[in-house]
């Protein structure tokens, strides 16, 4: 091989400069690594504080050697933020994942989201902001391999697609979800840099990047208000466990170590989960007018005093009536403050009362004598009889096992067949012996939140929004009544009987109306085909919304195969010939697997056993949601229940007709369908023995 001239191979030159970054971000490591902390920490809080964050800054720094240092290079007509004089040379950033610098801390690599590093993503031959060059380049594993230019100041030069953009949206994925900082386009870095102020709501359908865009939006944010967020905290809500794993390694590959995930109930845990509600009673609990009832049950327990309240000091004895008494109630209930901070304040009222006669009576009380008399043995009595605690998740225990505790606070809310959906035929004993359901947990969340207030964060991000109830809604808003939002979701794959019917409903139950909703509509990751096959469902799933135009033409992406023979039928679906489609699916999940990348097998829940047997019966090895592929097990078995978010370079579809009538209805089973068709980047093959769903045909 003939050897690369440093001074005139281009190619040589970056992959110089990529060795003398990862050097430097080695000396940066080091330079972290050891730092002394002994004569600068006063104690030895101050010292565990400082080592904690020291460690934070090693482990950011960490050099993964997959994972390229930098992505682009941006060649500049003028320095940036300079006036452009005539003759002034312009300067040149390479963007990368971080900063990273050098010995005398001039910069090597552009942290991504820099004001510096933005016309990587924005710039074009209209608008090319002051760009003379812009470089991506193309990599294998964490070796430069490739470079392509554009010359966005050339009018000369047309106008033309990468097809290094292209080659990384298409690469091939094992493992979990990568960030896309290399491929984030115009309409994606607008959200992406949106400012923390402000909440917006992302519309975005299956491939348009709109989870990238959430967690590349909290990277941006981390970056831009640091300090704030450090105080507020992060939040990402994933709607399970297994899309939670999935997306986890996004924002660390960033260098953003501290941000937490959750689910809607990991948020809400105040009891443990061991019942399920029918559809009919989780619509009622899941519905906005829950509030009310719960709100009108917390108050009920306040009772009007009818007695005055003496408290005796020494040898005098100071009495404050009745009538005085059920005003300061009066107003503390007006006031529409927490149950909890009023029951507090009550004790304070009274004693102020009792200072205001010792002053009258020619005596001069401070604080502590204040302090003094609301711990008075006769001032907490009154408060207990007038004001007694309550505990949130007694409450809705009483609530869902007393019929009439029910319809008292239920009355003009709820009609008498919503309040008889949602009371237990059984009622449980106690806090620790009921069946809890997951709609019941987000009830005792709310009253939680009536007697003393939730925390809230700085950010949150809610991805798969469109599922959640008007409740749980209002759960994840308390989390971030002083913060702003990311709303995530597409109205076609809302697959539970509450599903969202319109964003703005939703970001009203958020507490965030005046949200900013976005529609994400060019298609980066799904092809053509298979998304323009998807989407004959939507004017039965989502009439009115946009179809997703996905830049992507791949033909022979798409494969629709029916399966015949004389095979037993499935005992649970008659009309399925279950052998023959078992063999059929196996064949076809034989023919992905002879392609690179990561493989789906989705199917109707009820249809996961038996294909579990035949895989393992033919000696296939496969994995469940959740579980991260590697280079010899790239098949995962995906019930279509949990298909929701995550997606696949290849996917084999199981029986559309059973995935439909696994749900409650025709447009949540239509739905579901639209998810599963959804999930693959590279290639699906539909495998049927019943007739297809006729939106399909």
């Amino acid at each position: 091989m003939q050897a690369h001239d440093q001074t005139t191979d281009p190619l040589a030159r970056e992959r110089g400069h990529l060795a003398a970054s990862r050097s430097a971000l080695r000396a940066m490591r080091a330079d972290a690594e050891a730092l002394d902390i002994r004569d600068v920490t006063a104690n030895w809080v101050n010292a565990a504080v400082l080592e904690r964050q020291i460690d934070e800054r090693v482990k950011s720094l960490a050099d993964l050697a997959h994972t390229p240092l930098f992505f682009g290079r941006l060649d500049y007509l003028h320095a940036p933020g300079a006036e452009q004089a005539e003759g002034a040379g312009g300067e040149q950033f390479y963007i990368g994942r971080r900063h990273v610098h050098d010995a005398d801390g001039d910069p090597m690599v552009i942290d991504w989201r820099a004001p510096v590093s933005q016309p990587f993503y924005r710039a074009s031959k209209k608008d090319p902001m002051d760009i003379a060059l812009r470089r991506r380049f193309g990599y294998t594993g964490g070796d430069l391999t490739a470079y392509e230019d554009e010359h966005l100041s050339d009018p000369a030069e047309d106008e033309r697609a990468s097809k290094l953009l292209q080659r990384e949206i298409e690469r091939p994925r094992v493992g979990p979800m990568r960030d896309i900082v290399a491929t984030i386009q115009p309409e994606q870095d607008e959200i992406v840099r949106g400012g923390l102020g402000g909440s917006v709501c992302v519309q975005g359908g299956p491939g348009t990047g709109k989870t990238a865009v959430g967690l590349h939006r909290v990277a941006y944010l981390l970056y831009a208000h640091r300090e704030r967020l450090a105080r507020t905290g992060t939040l990402v809500i994933g709607p399970n466990a297994s899309f939670l794993h999935y997306i986890e390694q996004v924002l660390p590959a960033l260098g953003e170590l501290e941000v937490k995930q959750a689910t809607v109930d990991d948020l809400v845990a105040h009891v443990e989960v061991r019942g399920a509600d029918d559809s009919a009673a989780a619509l009622v609990k899941g519905d906005a007018r829950m509030a009310r009832v719960l709100r009108a049950a917390v108050r009920s327990h306040v009772t009007l005093p009818t007695e005055p309240v003496v408290v005796v000091r020494g040898s005098r004895r100071w009495r404050v009536p009745a009538y005085e008494l059920e005003e300061i109630v009066r107003e503390l209930l007006a006031r529409d403050i927490r149950y909890g901070a009023a029951r507090d304040a009550l004790p304070q009222r009274i004693a102020h009362a009792v200072l205001v006669r010792m002053e009258q009576a020619g005596e001069a009380p401070d604080d502590r004598v204040q302090d003094a008399v609301a711990r008075n043995a006769a001032v907490k009595a009154a408060v207990k009889a007038i004001w007694p605690p309550v505990d949130p998740a007694k409450l809705v225990l009483r609530l869902l096992s007393d019929a009439q505790f029910l319809a008292a606070h239920a009355e003009g809310v709820l009609s008498a067949d919503e309040q008889k959906a949602i009371l237990w035929t059984r009622p449980a004993r106690g806090v620790k012996s009921a069946k809890w359901s997951a709609a019941d947990a987000v009830l005792i969340d709310e009253a939680t939140d009536l007697v003393s207030r939730t925390h809230s964060l700085g950010h949150v991000v809610l991805d798969e929004a469109q599922d959640l109830s008007p409740m749980q809604y209002r759960a994840v808003g308390r989390r971030c009544t002083t913060g702003s939002a990311t709303v995530l979701g597409d109205l076609a794959q809302g697959t539970t009987p509450w599903a969202t019917r319109s964003w703005a409903e939703a970001l009203g139950h958020l507490g965030k109306a005046d949200a900013v909703v976005e529609e994400l509509t060019a298609g980066f990751r799904v092809p053509r085909e298979v998304i323009a096959y998807a989407s004959r469902l939507l004017p039965d799933i989502a009439p009115g919304l946009t179809e997703v135009a996905s830049v992507r033409e791949s033909p022979g992406s798409l494969a629709v195969r029916r399966v015949r023979g004389r095979g037993a039928p499935a005992p649970d679906a008659p009309h399925l010939d279950a052998p023959h489609l078992d063999a059929a699916c196996l064949e076809a999940c034989a023919e992905s697997l002879r392609q690179e990348g990561s493989i789906g097998l989705i199917a109707a829940d009820a249809r996961i056993p038996a294909l579990a047997k035949a895989l393992t019966a033919a000696g296939v090895t496969y994995l469940s949601p959740g579980e991260e592929t590697t280079p010899d097990t790239r098949l995962t078995l995906v019930p279509a229940s949990l298909a929701k978010g995550l997606e696949y370079d290849y996917v084999v579809l199981d029986e559309p007709a059973a995935v439909v009538d696994g749900e409650p209805d025709e447009r949540t089973g239509l739905r579901r369908l639209y998810v599963a068709l959804t999930r693959a980047v590279s290639g699906l093959i539909v495998v049927h023995s019943a007739p297809l769903p006729p939106q399909l045909a």
